[in-house]
């Protein structure tokens, strides 16, 4: 079987008998695990591999652990840095700032792969304007050429461990005050002023090193009328064509504020997928998950599906194996000195 568009959560520590029923439903390619989803290592270890024994190919599976106060699990893992902090740093020393991204993205990766996670939606792309408090201190920096070279190492760790890496929010979502969680934010920025600045992390990253791409659900009109996210002129002209990006394309959660403009869950799919998303991600509306599998009934892309198989988690890390790994132990001291 092979993996479908559609990413969406689960409730608790364990699997119910009706997630598990949906899961195995052909349109789903993957599942995405919050907080609430974690207990314990043991615990997620478990979790993660009855999701992955469900099917064949497996499930990809997924979480936001990017650092700072964005990460799911924090008790039994290091406490990873915020990107903000490993920009400070490389303000006053370049050569530590590269190595602590690194060290970070390895770390991150090493010990999610441990415990049966495949990727972590990260790197933050963003830059530091100072205006956004939904990306804050999640950005590097505001100077666009070190939020690339702090990313470009940070994913170079998380290639080593085995991990594909995410670069979002595309094509930047700094430059907005609201929060797209709550509201649609609006950037009134013309695309050459993107260009010189918010865009130039993903037009330097896409080509060779990203695996994937999530949009912001920030509108930018004098671009196009629509979201990123559900806006071909930006997913098909501007990241495929203009940035040669060819890896998957994944929306933010379709569930926040800033997509209720596009219709119903269901509805909402159905634009972003036409626009250019790969897979769309379904969060905190377990009663709607039905109601959008139906709603993509028959839809299949199997160029999307092909790019997803390339997002599995290599190698699969045995649970001991990050304490056995010289590597590891050198990077998370680095992170913890």
């Amino acid at each position: 079987m092979s993996l479908g568009p559609v990413m969406m959560d689960v409730v608790g520590l364990a699997l119910s008998a009706q997630e598990r029923e949906r899961l195995c439903h052909p349109l789903v390619g993957g599942v995405i695990l919050f907080s609430r989803n974690y207990e314990s290592p043991a615990q997620l270890r478990a979790l993660t591999a009855e999701i992955h024994a469900l099917r064949d190919p497996p499930l990809i599976i997924t979480v936001d652990h990017e650092g700072g106060r964005v990460q799911r699990f924090r008790e039994g893992f290091t406490r990873l840095p915020a990107c903000a902090r490993i920009g400070e740093i490389h303000a006053h020393d370049h050569a530590r700032g590269r190595d602590l991204a690194h060290a970070a993205g390895y770390v991150m990766a090493a010990e999610l792969l441990a415990h049966g996670v495949d990727m972590s939606f990260a790197p933050v792309l963003d830059l530091g304007h100072g205006v956004s408090t939904v990306i804050g201190d999640r950005a590097f920096a505001e100077d666009p050429l070190v939020v690339t070279e702090l990313a470009r190492h940070y994913v170079l760790g998380m290639t080593e461990a085995g991990m594909a890496a995410c670069g979002k929010h595309f094509p930047g979502h700094g430059g907005v005050t609201g929060d797209s969680h709550i509201e649609l934010p609006v950037d009134d920025r013309p695309l050459s002023a993107l260009k010189k600045a918010d865009l130039i992390p993903f037009a330097r990253l896409c080509p060779t090193t990203l695996a994937a791409v999530m949009p912001a659900h920030v509108v930018y009109p004098r671009v196009d009328a629509e979201p990123a996210g559900f806006s071909r002129v930006w997913l098909q002209d501007v990241l495929r064509k203009g940035q040669h990006f060819s890896g998957v394309i994944f929306s933010d959660d379709l569930s926040m504020a800033g997509a209720h403009g596009a219709g119903d869950l269901g509805a909402r799919a159905r634009k972003a997928l036409a626009a250019g998303c790969d897979v769309v991600l379904a969060c905190n509306d377990p009663d709607g998950h039905d109601g959008l599998l139906a709603a993509l009934a028959g839809y299949s892309n199997p160029g999307s599906q092909a790019r997803m198989t390339r997002l599995h988690g290599r190698p699969a890390w045995g649970a001991a194996e990050p304490s056995q790994d010289a590597r590891y132990h050198a990077c998370r001291e680095l992170l913890l000195a």
